[in-house]
């Protein structure tokens, strides 16, 4: 079993990816809206990832005899400026996850509880994979103008992306 406390911090973790994956969604409808369907895939499979991350938590939960807690989500932001102002934000959110995985890698770390230290590995690599992606995506698009000839080709490149196993 694990302490309170770390059982606390995993599940706020496990429902702050859920809420990741609430925001990505919203991000998602922003795009579909405008007819970017392929940035809207981007977002939706960007969805899908924060919440198969949530039952990483959730079953890592179950296999230290935690019972995993849900919590009720918040609203996301639902109204953008732009693309870039999309892709801004789910660089921030990307980033306060990070913030989330170092903390909960310090408690554990505190508590000596090295299963959940070797656990906790993956979601650092994930997030600095994640965090690089946004700001490479981010560059591009400051480059160029949306609705313009080059946006549309990253829109049809994000069109044939495909959640990974």
């Amino acid at each position: 079993m694990l302490s309170e406390k770390l059982t606390n911090a995993l599940n706020d973790q496990f429902n702050n990816e859920l809420q990741a994956a609430h925001a990505y969604t919203a991000m998602a409808a922003y795009f579909s809206k405008k007819g970017y369907h392929g940035f809207a895939n981007f977002y939706l499979i960007q969805s899908k990832e924060e919440h198969y991350h949530a039952m990483k938590f959730y079953h890592y939960l179950v296999t230290m005899d935690e019972k995993p807690v849900l919590q009720g989500l918040t609203e996301p932001k639902n109204h953008f400026n732009s693309a870039l102002d999309v892709l801004e934000n789910s660089l921030a959110q990307e980033k306060s996850v990070t913030s989330n995985i170092y903390a909960l890698v310090t408690l554990a770390g505190e508590l000596e509880e090295h299963a959940t230290l070797s656990f906790l590995d993956w979601f650092i690599e994930e997030q600095m994979e994640e965090e690089k992606s946004f700001r490479d995506i981010i560059a591009r698009v400051k480059a160029i103008e949306e609705g313009g000839e080059y946006f549309l080709k990253m829109d049809d490149e994000f069109a044939q992306r495909k959640l990974e196993d």
